[in-house]
C-alpha cells in the first residue's frame, strides 16, 4: 500500500503500522500512549459514532463521524484552536506584540524526558519568572507585562526538543499602576540578560528537585541519581550561554490572531507535512535550522516503527496544561488588569455582553449553501442506516 500527500494522514500510519508496533513494544508502552494511538486511529470513523445530516433546501445528505478530541490528534486541533482563539480575541490590546522563545539545552532536555511533568512545569515557571523579573526592573522596562506561553516538545524532525513560545504585549502597566509603559518599537527586553537569569533560575530549581529526591532516571542515565554525577552532568551547561530568541514584533493584534493558532494547538507533526507512506517508511518535510534559504526545507524518511516512536515521545502527561498565562494575563485578575490597561491606553473597553455563539455550528450545504440538519444519530461502531421517510424534512430524500 502506498499513500501520498493528497490523502495521507497520521491516522493512516497508525492504523496500518500501529498493531505491529504494539506487539513489538508490548510492556514498554504506557496506557496513556496506547490511548493516544487508539484515539488517533479511530478519529472520525464509525468506531466513535456520528450522525447523518441533510440539507433542508436541496436534500443533499452526508455522514459525519465524531472526532476523538484528543489533544495529540492532528485532525482535531483546528476546531480546538478556533474555539480557543475566539475566547482570547477580547484580551488583545492595540499594541505591538513580541514572540519570545526559551529553549532547554540538550543535557537538560534529556533529564526532562524522564521527568516530563516536573521539568516541563519548571520550564514554564522559570521562563515566566525571568520575563516578569526583567520587565519589572526599572533599568529595562519597569512594568508588569502579560504573557501567553505555549509548550512545544519537538523539533521539526520529531526529536525531543522542549521549548516555550511566548506571545508578549509590547509594554505593561507601571509599578504604581498609573500609566502604560510602551516598549521600544523593535525591542522588548535584552535577550542576553534574559538568558542568564533563565539559566540561573532553572538550574537552581532543578537542583532543588534532585535534592528532594523528586527526579527519576532510567537506562543510561541511571547514574544521575547520584548527586555528584548529577552535578557533573550539569557542569557544562552552567558555563554555556542559554539562548533566548526574540523575533521581530507582529504588525498589530490582527497579525497575532492569525499567528497564534499555528502555535497554541500544534501537534508534533501536521498531516500537511506528510508526503508518502509505503514499504520504505514514512516520508515527510522538515526544516533544518542549521541552514538558511531554500536549503532549510528538507525531506526525511523514517521506518513506520521509528515514526510512531518519535510521535509518541511527545505525549504530554495527563492533565498537563500546555498553554498558560502570566502577569497581566493570569486568570485570577486578567479582567481587571486588561480593563486598567485599556483605560491607560485610552481605548474603548470591549462590550460586556458576550454574544451567544453556537458551540457546534453546522457547516453549510456543499451543494447549495443551505442549512444542514441532523436527521439521524448513530452510536459507536454502528454504521448509519436510512431513516424512515417520515423523519425527513420536506424535500429531503432518504439516503
Amino acid at each position: 500500500m502506498t499513500l501520498t500527500r493528497a490523502s495521507l494522514e497520521v491516522a493512516d500510519i497508525f492504523r496500518a503500522a500501529g498493531p505491529a508496533y504494539r506487539v513489538a513494544h508490548a510492556g514498554h508502552l504506557s496506557l496513556h500512549q496506547l490511548k493516544i494511538m487508539s484515539a488517533i486511529e479511530h478519529c472520525r470513523t464509525a468506531a466513535l459514532g456520528g450522525h447523518v445530516e441533510a440539507c433542508t433546501d436541496c436534500g443533499h445528505w452526508r455522514i459525519a463521524y465524531n472526532s476523538c478530541r484528543n489533544r495529540h490528534c492532528p485532525r482535531c486541533q483546528g476546531a480546538a484552536a478556533r474555539t480557543w482563539l475566539e475566547a482570547r480575541e477580547a484580551d488583545l490590546l492595540p499594541v505591538g506584540y513580541f514572540h519570545v522563545v526559551f529553549t532547554l539545552p540538550a543535557e537538560v532536555a534529556a533529564i526532562a524526558f524522564h521527568n516530563k511533568a516536573l521539568v516541563y512545569d519548571l520550564l514554564f515557571k522559570a521562563a515566566a519568572d525571568t520575563m516578569l523579573t526583567i520587565a519589572a526592573d526599572p533599568s529595562h522596562l519597569g512594568a508588569k507585562i502579560g504573557i501567553t506561553a505555549v509548550l512545544h516538545t519537538w523539533g521539526s524532525a520529531l526529536t525531543h526538543h522542549p521549548h516555550i513560545h511566548m506571545i508578549v504585549p509590547g509594554g505593561g502597566i507601571s509599578r504604581d499602576g498609573t500609566r502604560w509603559i510602551s516598549a521600544r518599537p523593535a525591542f522588548l527586553l535584552p535577550v542576553r540578560v534574559l538568558g542568564a537569569l533563565f539559566r540561573r533560575l532553572f538550574l537552581t530549581r532543578l537542583r532543588a528537585l534532585h535534592d528532594r529526591g523528586q527526579l527519576t532516571f532510567f537506562g543510561s542515565m541511571t547514574q544521575l541519581a547520584d548527586r555528584r554525577a548529577f552535578l557533573r552532568h550539569l557542569a557544562p551547561v552552567r558555563k554555556k550561554r542559554w539562548v533566548v530568541y526574540a523575533k521581530p514584533p507582529f504588525a498589530g493584534p490582527e497579525a497575532v490572531l492569525a499567528y497564534l493558532p499555528r502555535y497554541t494547538h500544534r501537534v508534533a507533526i501536521s498531516n500537511s507535512r506528510l508526503l508518502r507512506f509505503d514499504e520504505a517508511g514514512v516520508t515527510f518535510r522538515y526544516k533544518d535550522y542549521r541552514q538558511s534559504g531554500p536549503g532549510r526545507q528538507q525531506v526525511m524518511t523514517l521506518t513506520a516503527d521509528e515514526f510512531i516512536r518519535r510521535f509518541l515521545l511527545h505525549a504530554l502527561p495527563r492533565g498537563f496544561h500546555r498553554i498558560r498565562h502570566y502577569g497581566l494575563l493570569a486568570s485570577a485578575r486578567r479582567k481587571a488588569h486588561l480593563e486598567r490597561a485599556r483605560r491607560l491606553l485610552d481605548v474603548a473597553l470591549p462590550p460586556t455582553d458576550e454574544p451567544v455563539v453556537d458551540a457546534q455550528p453546522r457547516p453549510a450545504c456543499p451543494c447549495c449553501g443551505g442549512t444542514m440538519i441532523i436527521i439521524e444519530v448513530f452510536e459507536r461502531r454502528y454504521q448509519p442506516r436510512a431513516p424512515p421517510p417520515s423523519a425527513l424534512a420536506p424535500g429531503i430524500e432518504a439516503p
